[in-house]
């Protein structure tokens, strides 16, 4: 009995120690961001691992500096991440979650075939349809930041109909069928019963596209117009001077400020992914 007590205890150490370990890894190259938005440019080259002291510290020169380069306020490009971020993910909040009821209550062929045709959506690689994707986008207007979240739409439909098609197969079928003999029609007990009932996968659904939104580099840069609108990603892509040079001290302070707002709205609501994941996997 001592002995399996003892392989417990150094089972459960082993793990503490292993977990802790790939924390580390993970959050070093985070640490590297804020310690290298202090240094001065020619010390992230020669000092990427020091920390900024002395000679080598620039204060929030980097800030300044990345804000104001090229003549492109960086406000704008905050403001157009913000639009096209909260736009997209609202588009796919309000649209998957009344397909993935639908297709959860209706047994059809053709439910089955969007149902399976969202899952297969998501192992198709984004590199494989981009060049038509562009190419479409100019032809339909999608080009502008008020338009391009039709197009986040299509492709953040595949995992979040998953999520919702699953949660919704626990929701009991009775309450729904207490609303029709109450008066409702569908779209009332949509919003006044379905819709409050999903709501742990619906946070889940809503950090998972937003993280993504907000940190996309390749769509907005293909699709975009980038002479009159940067997301922070291309904002930060830009930072370029004469002869190719980069700013690499501007370049890790406006990571570091695009990084901060997903840390913080990721760590305030991180309980709700794993329930909401939980609840959208098991059910069903």
């Amino acid at each position: 009995m001592k002995g399996v007590f003892q392989k417990e205890k150094f089972g459960k150490t082993l793990t503490t120690v292993l977990f802790t370990v790939l924390s580390v890894i993970y959050v070093f190259p985070v640490l590297m961001v804020v310690i290298n938005s202090f240094k001065k440019n020619t010390f992230v080259k020669t000092d990427t691992f020091g920390i900024p002291t002395g000679e080598s510290h620039a204060g929030f020169d980097n800030f300044i500096n990345g804000m104001t380069f090229g003549g492109y306020p960086f406000s704008k490009s905050v403001l157009y991440s913000i639009i096209i971020t909260i736009l997209g993910t609202i588009l796919i909040l309000l649209f998957t979650s009344m397909a993935a009821w639908y297709i959860s209550r209706v047994d059809s062929l053709a439910c089955r075939i969007v149902y399976y045709g969202c899952v297969f959506s998501m192992v198709v690689p984004f590199q494989m349809v981009m060049f038509t994707l562009s190419k479409t986008a100019d032809t339909l207007k999608l080009n502008t930041p008020w338009t391009i979240p039709v197009i986040y739409l299509g492709f953040g439909a595949g995992l979040a109909v998953f999520m919702f098609v699953g949660f919704v197969k626990g929701i009991p079928l009775d309450i729904e069928e207490a609303a029709a003999i109450d008066g409702c029609n569908p779209f009332r007990t949509y919003f006044s019963v379905v819709l409050p009932m999903m709501k742990p996968t619906m946070i889940s659904v809503a950090i998972l596209e937003i993280m993504w939104i907000w940190n996309d580099y390749l769509l907005p840069y293909l699709v975009l117009d980038r002479t009159e609108y940067k997301t922070i990603p291309i904002h930060i892509q830009y930072l370029k001077g004469s002869y190719g040079t980069v700013d690499l001290g501007a370049t890790m302070a406006l990571i570091l400020l695009s990084i901060i707002p997903v840390i913080i709205f990721y760590l305030t609501c991180q309980k709700h992914i794993i329930k909401g994941v939980a609840a959208g996997a098991v059910k069903g």
